[in-house]
């Protein structure tokens, strides 16, 4: 008999999921799709949303599930709440206010994760925790979204690469790649508070930083090694990482041939060559390990799975051209198919799920 998922992560994953389609329609809206506002803030929370409303709550409760302690479900719970509250209740500002406080959470279970393990990968996730934390401060007092962005950005680029360097243990990576990640990651922490003070300067080294961990990986990373594996699930899981980690190497050779951006069709490129080429491709292969670790249901591997993404990839691939051939309506298409990609993410994701509750 097959065994039922674990339903008591299941309100606070509906909290995320819900989260992520409310940022999908506000992302259309900003790419100029004509849609119902639903709400006055809606479009503008389009950040806030997909970082702190659907991940922030996601990457909190992953590590809520994996710790097995009670209050470490309060920050997935506040950040579920928050995002909420910022989209139907922007003023006064008790959305940022319960989402910052979502990520100060988020330090504290880093915290005791480092503290039981003190290793290079819980360091790199905890950094990238009060990462999290200070750039939902800063908005919190008032700072504009291109202000913070990097630091939004650095929660989940140290998070995934955090994750990555503990699961490339097997590799046994030598002092030598250790230290220059180490190095890497000195570097693009530099970047980010340079940017505060001198932004071209400090999207420069934020975008060094960037590729140099793409190239890091290539040696580094064991979804290298799996690219042709002979299991299907794992090839596919490679695949998607090894995507992921192109698009963080063509993000930060963008920031770092055209420095800072702050509006227009550039910013459009910058941000989402890495919150949506190695962001969301990072999910697309983690979920098979994320889901069965949260619902205790494991994901059978479905060759649909490579039909999102294709579609995200190409999709992304052709957004990124019409930003920089200034051409408006490909763009909305570019960033239109970016959402179907995720949308058919979520449905084969669900399927896989049902599939092996089924035992089908």
């Amino acid at each position: 008999m097959k065994s039922l998922p674990n339903r008591f992560p299941l309100p606070f994953l509906f909290l995320a999921i819900l989260a992520l389609l409310a940022a999908l329609w506000a992302g259309l809206m900003r790419l100029g799709w004509q849609l119902p506002t639903l709400t006055p803030s809606l479009a503008l929370a389009h950040g806030p949303l997909m970082i702190s409303g659907f991940l922030g709550t996601l990457i909190t409760l992953e590590r809520a599930v994996a710790m097995q302690r009670k209050w470490m479900y309060l920050p997935p719970l506040l950040a579920g709440l928050g995002w909420l509250v910022t989209v139907l209740m922007p003023s006064p500002p008790l959305g940022p206010i319960l989402l910052t406080l979502a990520s100060l959470g988020g330090v504290a279970i880093l915290i005791e994760m480092t503290r039981r393990e003190t290793a290079s990968h819980t360091i790199t996730m905890l950094l990238g925790m009060l990462a999290w934390f200070t750039g939902n401060l800063l908005w919190l007092f008032g700072w504009q979204i291109f202000q913070v962005v990097f630091f939004w950005q650095a929660f989940l680029v140290l998070t995934i690469a955090g994750e990555r360097l503990e699961l490339s243990r097997v590799l046994r990576p030598s002092n030598k790649s250790q230290t220059l990640f180490g190095g890497i990651v000195f570097i693009f922490l530099a970047g980010i508070i340079v940017s505060v003070f001198n932004p071209q300067i400090g999207t420069r080294l934020n975008g060094a930083a960037l590729l140099f961990l793409a190239i890091w990986s290539v040696q580094n990373d064991i979804a290298w090694r799996n690219l042709n594996h002979k299991l299907p699930l794992t090839r596919y899981i490679a695949r998607c990482l090894a995507l992921g980690f192109v698009w963080l190497g063509v993000g930060g050779g963008l920031s770092l041939v055209f420095g800072a951006q702050v509006a227009g069709p550039r910013y459009d490129a910058v941000l989402h060559v890495v919150f949506v080429g190695f962001v969301i491709s990072m999910i697309f292969g983690h979920a098979p390990i994320i889901f069965p670790a949260i619902l205790g249901v494991p994901i059978k591997f479905q060759p649909g799975f490579y039909i999102h993404l294709i579609l995200l990839h190409a999709s992304l691939a052709l957004r990124v051209l019409a930003d920089y051939a200034n051409w408006h309506t490909l763009r909305m298409w570019g960033g239109l198919l970016n959402e179907v990609a995720i949308l058919l993410f979520i449905g084969m994701t669900v399927y896989s799920v049902r599939k092996s509750v089924s035992g089908k």
